[in-house]
């Protein structure tokens, strides 16, 4: 039965892949494919299929994915040519959402030029978010949206504790915009907190707004 209505393919169970099968599996239809029948093995009780088969021959994946497939992910970046391929074959059997690994620009470029819909780079996503992390003690964690804009995790500045929202003038000093609160060490959310919200010591704002001033938040004054 599928559960949110969203059907996914996931293809090459490496580190990578097998943590993003287990983890859609949650909440998605899940098949999970791979060439290494020990990989295959290992993942079948975790999620709804798991198939041994060889994604760089286009009968033998047509036979498993159809276009009826919300949307499929390659996982298999370091094997470029059965990267390539196999993206390759998704677009040919009509899934609407290809998500390719890529290890490179070359690597990337290519599958763009073949439709793959979105590209990933766990490494260098990865790398990233440790390094704002280590550079900014406060920022908890963060989601990239268009351009240079971001969702990010923010411990509330020593500053801001004690002030309501409407005292500390966040969106119109820092052009920033908080759409919930998580208090009590994550165990309360509170979504769209008003202006009469008053800031206490531990809560983790979620703030929406350009990375450049979202940075900004962490050595920002109180009232």
């Amino acid at each position: 039965m599928r559960r949110n209505g969203k059907q996914v393919c996931v293809i090459g169970l490496g580190h990578f892949g097998a943590g993003l099968a287990r983890t859609l599996a949650e909440h998605c239809e899940v098949l999970a494919v791979d060439s290494d029948i020990q990989r295959v093995n290992d993942i079948a009780d975790d999620v709804q299929s798991a198939l041994c088969l060889d994604a760089r021959e286009f009968h033998a994946l047509s036979a498993a994915v159809t276009a009826d497939f919300d949307e499929a992910v390659v996982c298999i970046g370091e094997q470029i040519e059965a990267s390539i391929l196999c993206s390759l074959h998704l677009r040919r059997i009509g899934v609407p959402v290809v998500r390719a690994k890529a290890v490179g620009p070359d690597h990337a470029e290519i599958l763009r030029a073949i439709g793959v819909t979105h590209i990933v780079f766990p490494e260098l996503e990865t790398a990233r978010r440790l390094s704002l992390q280590m550079m900014n003690p406060n920022l908890l964690d963060f989601i990239p949206l268009a351009g240079d804009y971001r969702v990010m995790d923010i411990a509330s500045p020593p500053g801001f504790v004690g002030h309501t929202f409407e005292d500390l003038r966040i969106r119109t000093r820092l052009g920033l915009l908080v759409i919930a609160v998580k208090t009590d060490g994550g165990k309360g959310f509170e979504f769209l907190p008003g202006p009469a919200y008053v800031v206490k010591e531990g809560d983790v704002l979620v703030t929406i707004g350009k990375e450049s001033d979202l940075l900004k938040l962490r050595d920002a004054e109180g009232a």
